[in-house]
């Protein structure tokens, strides 16, 4: 039976002083790590609710002196942050839920399906990997403001986000090698069973493939509340623009506590989304796994 080596031996964890001083490093090393990524977000929450002129202080203060929450609802009211994340809810949920469909069903054809020149296709949908992003902007804002054959403009339209996002090469691609990973074994018994191509890709594939849709699901919706490039071309009209556009737009002759409050409020969804995600990557992991 062969042993597993570590750091540190089982021998010097055995001990009382070994296993203190293992834990007091490891405890240490968590809440240096914790304290890492927390701080920025207690520095930006707190920091909104310090006075304008106790947020530009110097030295600055860790605890705000007297706690203000009018910078909250200044930047409630005054950025008109509801109809900014409506629109903002809006695009990404067009964006993903597209994404997720056509992505999905291209990636199976080309892991299941195997058409003619299929390899040849995917070569081609990789390689726009290779293209920068920042060249891609040009050709896309002529597309959407003058869409081939029937001539309409999707700029000030939600369709404008949602159809350059369904492109999405690497998505595509993770999807599909997720797929390449299912047993054979599996899509068998269910042909078998007489299951159709699309009866089994819905009560076979998808229920198995819940952890990267939920990666997936991540990428999408991120890529979409965090674009400000895009966004800021596609839409010219204020009362559309989403959050990322807003802020920028909006930030002008406006106190400073106000906007950090405003950034706080636009994070929280991002938050609470890839929390909830999470538990579903974790629960797909185990009810989505095959025994061999």
């Amino acid at each position: 039976m062969s042993s597993t080596r570590t750091l540190v031996s089982p021998l010097t964890l055995s001990r009382p002083r070994g296993k203190a001083a293992y834990w007091t490093v490891f405890t240490g090393v968590v809440l240096l790590f914790a304290l890492a990524f927390l701080f920025p977000v207690y520095w930006m929450v707190t920091g909104a609710m310090k006075s304008p002129d106790e947020v530009v202080r110097t030295p600055p203060t860790l605890v705000p002196d007297h706690w203000h929450l009018s910078g909250y609802t200044d930047a409630w009211d005054l950025m008109q942050l509801p109809t900014h994340l409506w629109n903002t809810v809006v695009q990404a949920a067009g964006a993903w839920l597209l994404q997720l469909v056509l992505c999905t069903a291209a990636a199976y054809s080309l892991s299941r399906l195997r058409p003619v020149f299929g390899r040849v296709i995917l070569g081609g949908i990789l390689a726009t990997l290779m293209v920068p992003a920042q060249a891609l902007v040009v050709p896309k804002y002529l597309t959407v403001a003058d869409l081939p054959l029937i001539h309409t403009s999707l700029l000030n339209d939600p369709l404008g986000i949602w159809l350059p996002a369904v492109a999405n090469a690497f998505n595509l691609y993770l999807l599909k090698r997720f797929f390449d990973q299912i047993p054979r074994d599996v899509l068998e018994a269910a042909e078998i069973d007489g299951a159709g191509r699309l009866r089994t890709l819905w009560s076979i594939v998808l229920p198995m493939s819940r952890p990267v849709l939920g990666v997936v699901s991540i990428f999408a919706l991120v890529a979409v509340w965090q674009d400000f490039l895009w966004p800021l071309m596609v839409f010219s009209d204020t009362d559309k623009q989403p959050i990322s556009v807003a802020l920028v737009q909006l930030s002008q002759n406006i106190p400073l506590t106000v906007l950090v409050a405003a950034m706080v409020i636009a994070s929280i969804p991002m938050v609470a989304m890839f929390l909830v995600f999470q538990r579903h990557i974790i629960a797909g992991i185990s009810a989505g796994s095959t025994k061999g």
